[in-house]
């Protein structure tokens, strides 16, 4: 378990390689992890959306987070994914993530009939209850399709473990705005999902980018949240702009299946979407790894320049 704060920096979030049956490849597991360590990660996000966790059984993300602790070895911490439908399942999955040797938990409130700020409040409450790792909280409307008012963000923000916040970006794109106010209200870490906005998030004053790319290409969303922390925003829009085909792939086709279709140019690993999910078809596939073949490249080099 490491000792450095896993909600400030760059948070990257690879997936969880698996076959059509939803059994973890925990080998290549720990090829999409060793990259990550090298290049110097302030966090991993495992079991994340990303991560499939939705789609994979207690035991088969058991299995992930005791393969990407052993793995890791305490190089980076790993925030554990341990979002589900019933509070007794999130209260096991919190119990497994810290009996693997977890460093911190994501819960995100996952729901089919909508829950009320209260149902919410009493889940992380349970959760917080049944681990003692730190906690942070999950904020994904579009897929939980449930929204956190301020109000409870700063009840959950009281409870002692509850240390962070994942946000989506700001439908009116007010991130000073949104910090302030948030900062107002709570003591938590503040980071932001939504790659695509995560240059102006950081410039913005974010804690945390909770990263997608960062996931496969590590020293390039490495590079970008050093230089948005330092406040340099010519370098920070410059790498930006080289990610903006990349982008616009994410919000065409979704971000899960864009990385789906090009973790295995990347790195010598399969890995099966989870069905009902289908892979791109040829041509948009094509479009994508064309978006990310000039990425590879700066990858590359910018990994040499950190060697030097």
């Amino acid at each position: 378990m490491s000792s450095v704060s896993p909600f400030h920096g760059l948070s990257a979030f690879p997936p969880t390689p698996a076959d059509v049956n939803g059994r973890v490849d925990t080998e290549s597991l720990c090829r999409l992890l060793e990259p990550l360590c090298d290049a110097g990660v302030a966090s991993i996000g495992l079991l994340g959306s990303t991560g499939i966790y939705a789609f994979l059984t207690r035991a088969e993300r058991r299995r992930a987070a005791q393969a990407a602790v052993e793995c890791v070895k305490g190089r980076v911490p790993i925030i554990v994914g341990v979002g589900a439908l019933r509070t007794d399942h999130a209260v096991d999955l919190a119990r497994d993530a810290e009996a693997a040797g977890a460093d911190a938990l994501l819960l995100a409130p996952v729901s089919y009939t909508p829950l009320t700020q209260e149902e919410a409040y009493q889940h992380f409450l349970a959760v917080t209850k049944a681990a003692a790792l730190p906690l942070c909280i999950y904020n994904n409307p579009g897929t939980t399709h449930f929204t956190f008012s301020r109000d409870l963000l700063h009840r959950l923000s009281d409870i002692e473990t509850i240390r962070a916040v994942k946000m989506p970006l700001p439908v009116d794109g007010d991130l000073r705005g949104e910090l302030a106010a948030l900062r107002e209200k709570t003591n938590l870490a503040i980071g932001y999902s939504g790659d695509w906005g995560a240059a102006e998030a950081l410039l913005s004053g974010a804690d945390a980018w909770y990263s997608v790319v960062g996931g496969l290409l590590p020293h390039i969303a490495l590079a970008l949240t050093k230089a948005a922390i330092a406040g340099d925003g010519g370098e920070t829009r410059r790498l930006d702009s080289a990610l903006q085909p990349l982008w616009k792939s994410f919000n065409e086709f979704g971000s899960l299946r864009v990385v789906y279709a090009v973790v295995n140019p990347l790195l010598p690993i399969e890995a099966e979407l989870p069905r009902p999910l289908l892979p791109l078809g040829p041509t948009d596939r094509r479009r994508v790894l064309d978006a990310v073949e000039p990425l590879i490249a700066l990858e590359n080099e910018l990994k040499a320049q950190s060697l030097l």
